[in-house]
């Protein structure tokens, strides 16, 4: 196979890579929460040709010995945009929206009996009896636990009604008393490109030791006693459509490029096997 049709067949790889992120971004549209990824194109893949021997040829020459030719494109990166969407009122006591950009809730999830926190912005929360029906439990629409400051946030049974402040401190009342239950543990992805998608709206953090960073160079507290959310309201995806469909069109022209340049080549050496 000639290096063009290498080089267009790697490119369409990465092209489909890209459609399938777009057609992600345009089918959770409406999903509460959810933040736009990005592909990001790195720099051609590129292979060293060691085809200078001569030291004659390395002499006053600045740049390495070689040739360097490119391979196709890569995408190098997937990013998630974590720019707030648009926020409406629903009067739900329990649905709340994060005010700040990088602000994320954080929730406990077990898969395969391993747990471990992930983040995410849908502020749609539900209460799970727990304790024989004797508490509630704060969780997600998908029964997720949502992280207060102590841990999961349980609140006993016998409650008229309950309320998420904008600072994220739960209260409920019992007849003409309230209590304060537990406060929301609010975090903030100081460097959210490394936040890795987890599946189901949440994200999670990556192998820390790989990257060489701690667990506070991404992820910090938010400062307490701080208006942080609306209650009542939610958070629609921040995925803008119009740009979305600019991007897929976009993209399938590269792609149909790539397969033309293949067919071309196809053909040019069909006709020089013609020739001979």
């Amino acid at each position: 196979m000639s290096r063009t049709m290498i080089q267009a067949a790697v490119t369409m790889n990465q092209l489909q890579n890209k459609l399938d992120l777009i057609g992600n971004n345009m089918a959770n549209s409406q999903t509460t929460g959810y933040k736009t990824r990005q592909a990001d194109f790195s720099s051609l893949l590129f292979q060293q040709i060691n085809n200078m021997t001569n030291p004659a040829n390395a002499e006053g020459r600045l740049t390495p010995d070689g040739v360097r030719v490119g391979s196709g494109a890569k995408l190098g990166s997937v990013n998630i945009d974590l720019a707030p969407g648009s926020i409406t009122e629903t009067e739900r006591a329990l649905d709340t929206a994060l005010l700040g950009k990088n602000h994320l809730y954080q929730i406990q999830v077990t898969e395969n009996g391993n747990t471990e926190t992930q983040y995410t912005r849908d502020g749609s929360f539900y209460l799970s009896p727990v304790n024989n029906n004797q508490s509630v439990m704060l969780t997600t629409k998908d029964g997720n636990p949502v992280i207060g400051e102590d841990g999961p946030i349980v609140i006993e049974e016998g409650f008229d009604a309950i309320n998420i402040q904008p600072d994220g401190q739960i209260t409920v009342k019992r007849g003409n008393q309230t209590e304060n239950t537990g406060n929301l543990a609010i975090a903030e992805a100081v460097r959210p490109r490394l936040l890795e998608a987890a599946g189901e709206n949440a994200f999670r953090l990556p192998n820390l030791d790989e990257l060489g960073f701690n667990f506070n160079e991404i992820i910090q507290a938010v400062a307490p006693n701080t208006d942080v959310l609306k209650s009542g309201a939610l958070e629609h995806s921040n995925v803008d459509i119009s740009k979305q469909m600019t991007d897929m069109i976009s993209t399938q022209r590269s792609y149909q490029f790539n397969s033309r340049t293949i067919s071309m080549n196809d053909q040019m050496m069909g006709l020089v096997n013609q020739l001979r």
